[in-house]
């Protein structure tokens, strides 16, 4: 009886923080971009200005509130997923079909987003807070400090300030991430050209990253928006209807550093997982 391996139910977690180690500067040229009331600048020019301004490292500045993003949100959606696919996959003659991977990544994303929304929320802030003169500054000392902060100085609803986009976006980002990989690998491997091996896993995943990347944008531009206001959005819709005389165009802000970005991690996410399930993952008989 053949033998294969299946992730742990935490590998997700694992994988997307290894992966956002690699690509948190792009994360923070992204918010940067996203924060411009016009355009004014492109996207390496926001990247000499950081660095001129502030230096290398500030491009790392919401490392720890990235991480921690990741082991909320990234973990809960992972975690769901593959629990529930691996489940709807026993005893049938293969995987589930795609409707039931959508169905399954919108769910497990919608409940990682509003997991992960404090953690988002002080991602944004500490990525942004470098732009604000002195005196605005936040300068919180690291994710927990900035969670605590807020709950103390602006109560358990400003953690959550933002938590509808949140949840609506990570439910379109996994289902462009998670099932549109899964579907794509399976097609791939249908082929019978290649086999079940790194280069498979990269281009399954380079597919995944250019749907979720189209799928999500708007959503993105939103959320990032809300998170960083100081009050001057009243909700979702109102936010959606200042940005929009900003023109069309403008829910697409940042689109290019955020596929660069999401490309790339989406890429490193699924190889990184990949190979924990290939090394680390359970036995299971075949």
């Amino acid at each position: 009886m053949a033998e294969r391996r299946v992730s742990r139910w935490y590998f997700g977690g694992l994988a997307s923080c290894g992966a956002a180690c690699c690509t948190h500067p792009l994360d923070l040229l992204k918010v940067h971009l996203q924060t411009q009331q016009e355009v004014k600048m492109r996207m390496m020019g926001m990247a000499m200005h950081v660095i001129r301004n502030d230096g290398f490292l500030a491009l790392y500045n919401g490392l720890s509130a990235s991480l921690c993003r990741q082991m909320t949100y990234s973990l809960t959606r992972f975690g769901i997923y593959e629990t529930a696919r691996d489940r709807l996959g026993q005893g049938s003659q293969g995987p589930p079909p795609f409707y039931q991977k959508v169905l399954l990544g919108a769910v497990g994303g919608f409940t990682g987003g509003l997991v992960g929304t404090p953690a988002d929320m002080v991602n944004v802030r500490m990525q942004n807070d470098m732009k604000q003169p002195p005196s605005q500054r936040r300068n919180y000392s690291h994710a927990l400090d900035g969670m605590y902060r807020v709950l103390r100085e602006e109560g358990l609803k400003k953690l959550f300030s933002g938590a509808t986009m949140a949840s609506s976006r990570g439910a379109l980002v996994t289902v462009g991430q998670l099932s549109c990989y899964d579907q794509a690998k399976q097609l791939v491997l249908s082929t019978g050209l290649l086999s079940d091996n790194i280069f498979t896993h990269f281009l399954a995943s380079f597919i995944a990253g250019g749907c979720a990347t189209f799928l999500c944008q708007p959503l993105d531009v939103l959320k990032t928006r809300l998170m960083n206001s100081q009050g001057e959005y009243r909700g979702v819709t109102h936010c959606a209807m200042e940005t929009a005389k900003l023109g069309p165009l403008a829910f697409y802000k940042g689109f290019i550093p955020a596929a660069i970005r999401l490309i790339p991690h989406t890429i490193l996410t699924f190889v990184f997982l990949e190979q924990l399930r290939k090394y680390f993952g359970i036995k299971v008989s075949t």
